[in-house]
């Protein structure tokens, strides 16, 4: 144990292993779906779903060891959502692009994004973000991941006249979201120990109950064991298309697209995770991005789309998490996963819904640390904030907002006072605007 506490510097960060194996706990249980969402929307292009899904969990244990063992973060990753209906919709069957293809362009983006990491580009960008707008995106993602999880329960739905709308109270699984945010929340009121992962395991417990019996819409697990896994024909399909995307626009367009999306979400999540930890440096930091990029490299020869770490980890560290050891406990259980895949048809959305609201609510204290009396400040703030919510997107908010945060500034005369970075990085933003307007 002492070699274990030593490795990970649980004691220097003021951390037991107890927490970090909750911590661990909570942010896989936050994060399960993918296993299950990812084979789905990736089963739309033609890839076996057996095969996304060996992929999906293999790159996700890989990952998450890696940052682990690497970085010692207390983060996981996965195949990103948004990124797989990219990949799916887009560029397989919106453009026509094989499926193979698709997997080569986000094979290249890793690569790239690897790179951009070793030479220091990535520290460079982010000591170019104002402090306000650093808080911003912290809120921003609060405001995000609170309203993924409400909308994911049914809380929140899509409503055709006014977008979004209260979803149906008397629905079951609506109800057992409702009782999973309130039970948290008692268990936090009373300062109990674990309460975010308590709080999802009581809210699968009672899903479980009411499943036997017949509830509808709750979650019923049928007990058989995962069986028929393989790689089904996805591993290595990656290289097979290589000579094709880096010899034609549109594969260039999509390797960009993905590389974009991934740096700015992965920038945005570890500026989020990182704040609630002051003891971390930039070497860290570094370390993240590296992981980030590699695995993005391994998930595509696996044959999955691109791996980023989870803005979920932000559960595990509300429930304690700050060293590598949770994220050892989270890689671990992404192994086991694929021999158990039955038993995680009970975190459904209904479970992992309290967890996403409470972080929610702990990445909203970052409001009052921006400052609202300049104005340059406030309005890109909002812009960045508004934008990650209604785009469904955190690169986007943080696209937008840095773009409204130059033009704010330029018309306050006040463009020198903008880091040049900001006006290379805002303008990179436009042009990718623009390219996936006309091309996409």
């Amino acid at each position: 144990m002492t070699k274990i506490k030593k490795f990970f510097k649980i004691e220097e960060r003021q951390s037991t292993i107890k927490r970090e194996i909750v911590g661990g706990i909570t942010t896989f249980l936050a994060m399960a779906y993918i296993l299950f969402v990812n084979p789905s929307i990736l089963a739309a292009t033609g890839m076996n779903p057996n095969g996304v899904f060996l992929a999906t969990a293999l790159a996700a244990a890989f990952a998450t060891l890696a940052m682990a063992l690497l970085a010692n973060l207390p983060i996981g990753l996965a195949p990103g959502m948004g990124l797989n209906a990219f990949f799916a919709f887009t560029l397989v069957l919106g453009m026509g692009l094989t499926w193979e293809k698709a997997l080569a362009a986000v094979l290249v983006s890793g690569v790239l994004y690897l790179i951009i990491s070793l030479v220091g580009l990535r520290k460079l960008i982010v000591k170019s973000i104002p402090q306000s707008l650093k808080y911003a995106v912290g809120a921003g993602i609060g405001f995000f991941i609170a309203f993924v999880g409400l909308t994911g329960a049914g809380i929140i739905q899509a409503d055709p006249a006014t977008y979004v709308t209260l979803g149906d109270l008397g629905s079951p699984t609506v109800l057992l979201a409702l009782f999973g945010i309130l039970l948290t929340v008692a268990l936090l009121s009373l300062k109990v120990k674990g309460a975010i992962l308590f709080g999802m395991l009581g809210t699968a417990v009672l899903g479980i109950i009411l499943g036997l019996l017949k509830v509808e819409g709750m979650p019923i697990y049928d007990g058989i064991l995962s069986a028929d896994l393989g790689f089904h024909g996805v591993f290595g399909k990656a290289f097979t298309e290589l000579g094709w995307v880096l010899s034609h626009g549109v594969g260039w367009l999509a390797i960009i697209s993905f590389l974009f999306v991934d740096f700015f979400d992965t920038a945005g999540t570890l500026l989020s995770v990182t704040s609630q930890m002051d003891f971390l440096d930039e070497k860290d930091i570094d370390k993240a991005n590296i992981v980030d990029a590699t695995s993005t490299i391994a998930g595509a020869i696996l044959g999955t789309s691109t791996t980023t770490s989870y803005i979920e980890s932000l559960s595990g560290t509300a429930a304690g998490a700050r060293t590598g050891l949770a994220s050892v406990v989270t890689g671990l259980l992404f192994v086991l996963a694929i021999f158990f895949a039955p038993l995680l048809s009970v975190v459904t959305p209904a479970v992992t819904a309290s967890a996403m609201v409470i972080v929610g609510v702990m990445m909203a204290k970052s409001l009052g640390k921006i400052e609202w009396d300049v104005w340059a400040v406030s309005f890109s703030a909002f812009i960045t904030i508004i934008f990650m919510i209604l785009t469904y997107s955190i690169s986007n908010g943080i696209g937008f907002g840095f773009i409204a945060y130059i033009v704010a500034m330029i018309f306050s005369k006040k463009a020198k006072e903008v880091h040049w970075m900001m006006y290379v990085v805002g303008g990179a933003f436009v042009v990718y605007y623009v390219l996936t307007t006309i091309f996409l």
